[in-house]
């Protein structure tokens, strides 16, 4: 049950939601420009770097959604939409190779 009065223990529990939310926010804004980084460099058709900006990207998104942060099911559908922006870009270059 929850401290309705706002007594000693609800004033550290409101300490401990501001903490969490402050760290909650620092991590979603990291996984944010990951997120930027990584399109940019799938629309740029620069491989290694996307690759590379994929493998970070996912990193983090799997430590967020462990840690609670978000949920698995939200950092599984991101995974999912930069997997197929890599494929595309992927079957672009090869279509443009040949």
């Amino acid at each position: 049950m929850a401290n309705i009065k706002g007594g000693r223990a609800a004033r550290k529990r409101d300490r401990q939601n501001e903490k969490a939310r402050k760290r909650n926010s620092v991590a979603k804004a990291k996984l944010h420009d990951a997120h930027k980084k990584l399109f940019k460099a799938a629309d740029a058709g620069s491989k290694e770097e996307a690759e590379k900006k994929f493998k970070e990207f996912v990193s983090g998104l799997d430590k967020a959604a462990k840690k609670g942060i978000i949920s698995k099911n939200t950092a599984d559908r991101k995974k999912s939409r930069a997997q197929l922006k890599l494929n595309k870009m992927n079957a672009a270059a090869a279509a443009d190779a040949k």
